[in-house]
């Protein structure tokens, strides 16, 4: 089979899954060459600080054609563990090593894709495979517990995940636009009746988004409040933002100033500050929510073309650490070359 037959074939079996591919790419200013690939000086909204905000790679990723899509730190250890969209693999990297190891193989357990992820205080490390549903992993010993699969034929594309303080584990379907949960006695009994368990809803938001085309991609990432009383996950292709009340399972539509969501891929959520990543727009946001989370204002954006498509991002240090996925440059979202290493950037000033 021919090199470019191979290309060809990679691609269209990408695009079917690829995040909101409704979406407009960057503009030709945005998608032009980069340039100074390990560090950029970014450039910010206009009603932002004057303060500069500095973009570097900080760590490298193994793979030529990684393509990574999430990451997740450990909290007991500072350990991250990144996902590649196109292989499955997972890779480790440790405190202290700027080149990252393979921790899974490409296609362990038949995952060809690895896209969100989490590890929770147990140890155990969370792969979301957005054809399939997730895989739960022992960190120790790299051992599978159990896999949670999606049911029913409808179209399906679970995208991300956040665990809530009780130990349960919810997910976004992008395109069902439907939260699912898996609860510590769920993963428990999946874990003790041969590894299997189906994700169950626990949020369905179908009737609630914005007017949207049938294929199009809605929730992608998604926090949980630390004190457990709400989740937050954005709906990317209309812009809102959706409190999810744990206790009631009430939904509700975040009040938004300043900004918008669109093209919102992962969030992070610290001590009432919320950031995230806009993939296509090559951008970074952060925001002030209100104490109940029930109001957003956004504080500050910034975009450039050195982020190279930011999937999702952790906050790690007083810093962001960033997702480069160049989705675009040969990836989900375009034909192309990407750049090589892969990396994760640091940026400094958001």
């Amino acid at each position: 089979m021919s090199r470019s037959l191979r290309r060809h074939r990679y691609r269209h079996r990408l695009a079917a899954a690829a995040l909101s591919l409704a979406a407009v790419l960057p503009s030709a200013a945005t998608a032009q060459a980069l340039t100074a690939p390990h560090e950029q000086t970014a450039r910010t909204a206009p009603a932002a600080s004057a303060a500069q905000v500095r973009i570097h790679a900080v760590y490298d990723l193994p793979d030529d054609r990684a393509y990574p899509e999430g990451i997740a730190e450990d909290p007991r250890t500072g350990d991250l563990y990144v996902g590649s969209y196109r292989t499955g693999a997972v890779y480790r990297i440790t405190p202290g090593r700027r080149a990252a190891r393979v921790f899974l193989p490409a296609g362990t357990d038949g995952r060809n894709t690895a896209n969100g992820l989490k590890v929770d205080r147990a140890g155990r490390l969370w792969v979301i495979d957005s054809t399939a549903g997730v895989a739960v992993y022992d960190i120790r010993d790299r051992r599978l517990l159990a896999r949670f699969d999606v049911s029913g034929g409808a179209r399906s594309f679970v995208n991300d995940l956040a665990l809530a303080p009780d130990g349960s584990a919810y997910l976004t379907d992008s395109a069902r636009a439907v939260v699912y949960r898996v609860t510590p006695q769920q993963l428990a009994e999946a874990a003790a009746l041969g590894g299997r368990g189906t994700l169950t809803p626990r949020f369905d938001l179908a009737g609630v988004l914005a007017p949207h085309a049938p294929d199009a991609y809605t929730l992608n990432g998604i926090v949980a409040d630390p004190s457990g009383r709400y989740l937050l996950a954005p709906d990317m292709t209309g812009g809102d933002l959706y409190r999810l009340d744990l206790a009631s399972g009430g939904i509700r539509r975040v009040a938004l100033s300043g900004g918008s969501m669109r093209m919102a891929d992962g969030l992070e959520l610290r001590h009432g500050t919320l950031w995230a990543a806009h993939n296509k727009r090559n951008a970074l946001s952060r925001w002030r929510l209100s104490g109940d989370g029930t109001r957003a204002r956004q504080e500050r954006r910034i975009t450039d073309a050195s982020l190279q498509i930011p999937t999702t991002l952790v906050r790690q240090g007083g810093r962001l650490l960033v997702v480069r996925s160049q989705f675009d440059k040969g990836g989900p979202m375009g034909p192309g070359t990407p750049q090589t290493p892969f990396t994760i950037a640091a940026v400094d000033g958001i």
